[in-house]
């Protein structure tokens, strides 16, 4: 039996779409302009899976000038356990990127990484947060925007925040898919004023799972701290085709957007660079979509008419199940430093007035990707004969 060899590179169409951003999403970033008065700490969640990838500067430009924590979430789907030294280092790394990039306006930036299966991995931010209004020492508490792009884990970050700090229910809807959160969120308590005794978990266990039972009440802090729930914003423009395909496997954009054997095939791609056997109990080890789709599908019955594999429900699943973690765990960017230097150098060339897009370019070029696709389909069409 030959040894199997991976591909090293990944072909993508240039022509795939890479814009997700829609009207709701341009409605909130003015909405969150408006109310940034008000605003005395912004909470940016970016996905632990594309850490790099994930930085939205419509929204650093949008919200400069206040006090930030990034929080990347969803930190235990990134890292193959046990890996204490990978662990160690990668969040050393991603330290440096937040620290060192360039950001208009003043305001500090703290960096803390959650796992919503760990609630002690909580504890960090809720200090974070605590320290923040104690310094600003508002007469109406501190309000902290809660930012991100889609599907990046803003609501249920909201909610875990809401049942550590106030022993309460979950307050914000969430999804596996982005687009839940439409509108701005009226503000939630997450900490009582220092003048109130700390809430009491309620009776019921429903409402206060056992594995948030050992966390120690916070007390009151100042006048008490509020946060927003956001809707996700995403960039008007992703600037290479495979960005777009890796926001769309960590869910990102909406499933259907970008074709799902595309984004399968992305993460075989990915698999068999790190390990083909991870997927043993699916498929033999393969570089075609098609082979391994209808070997998923043929695995899970996922058939059609006549035991036809169904080889696009097959891709949702394989893809949802990486989502959970129930296949492999691991990043999709490269966190090296010569990656971050890079982004950082090329973030502070677009503060200083580089080539950036504006909405109204991005819907332009976006305009003219469309057309460019629908050229070539329709040229298929006619050298197909149809």
């Amino acid at each position: 039996m030959e040894r199997f060899v991976p591909r090293q590179v990944f072909e993508v169409s240039e022509s795939i779409t890479r814009s997700y951003f829609l009207g709701h999403h341009n409605t909130a970033l003015r909405a969150m302009g408006k109310a940034l008065s008000n605003i005395g700490l912004v909470i940016e969640c970016r996905d632990s899976r594309v850490p790099l990838t994930s930085v939205n500067p419509l929204l650093e430009s949008a919200l400069a000038g206040r006090d930030r924590i990034v929080v990347f979430t969803k930190w235990d789907l990134c890292m193959p356990a046990p890996a204490p030294q990978w662990n160690n280092s990668h969040r050393l790394l991603l330290r440096k990127f937040c620290e060192r990039a360039p950001r208009e306006g003043a305001g500090r930036t703290s960096v803390v990484f959650t796992d919503k299966g760990k609630p002690t991995s909580l504890t960090e931010l809720m200090e974070c947060i605590r320290q923040t209004a104690q310094v600003q020492d508002s007469l109406l508490g501190l309000r902290a925007l809660v930012v991100g792009m889609p599907n990046a884990g803003k609501s249920t970050l909201v909610n875990l925040l809401r049942r550590i700090g106030m022993r309460g229910l979950n307050v914000a809807r969430t999804g596996a898919q982005p687009g839940v959160t439409r509108k701005m969120s009226t503000p939630v308590r997450i900490m009582v004023p220092a003048s109130e005794p700390p809430p009491s978990p309620p009776a019921d266990p429903h409402a206060f799972p056992a594995r948030f039972a050992n966390l120690p009440p916070y007390e009151g802090v100042g006048e008490g701290v509020f946060v927003i729930d956001t809707p996700g914003v995403f960039v008007p423009f992703v600037s290479d085709a495979e960005s777009m395909v890796k926001l769309a496997l960590v869910g990102c954009v909406k499933d259907g957007i970008l074709p799902s054997e595309t984004v399968a095939d992305y993460l075989l791609f990915r698999m068999n660079l790190r390990d083909p056997s991870v997927y043993s109990d699916l498929s033999l080890p393969t570089n075609s979509i098609h082979e391994f789709l209808d070997a998923v599908a043929i695995r899970t019955g996922k058939l059609l008419k006549g035991g036809v594999p169904a080889r696009d429900q097959a891709a949702d699943w394989v893809v949802q199940r990486w989502r959970r973690g129930d296949i492999d765990r691991f990043g999709l960017d490269v966190v090296a430093m010569s990656n971050i230097e890079a982004q950082t150098f090329g973030r502070r060339d677009a503060l200083s007035g580089g080539e950036t897009l504006s909405l109204n370019q991005a819907r332009k070029r976006e305009k003219l990707a469309r057309k460019e696709r629908y050229a070539q389909k329709r040229a298929a069409r006619r050298d197909s004969g149809g």
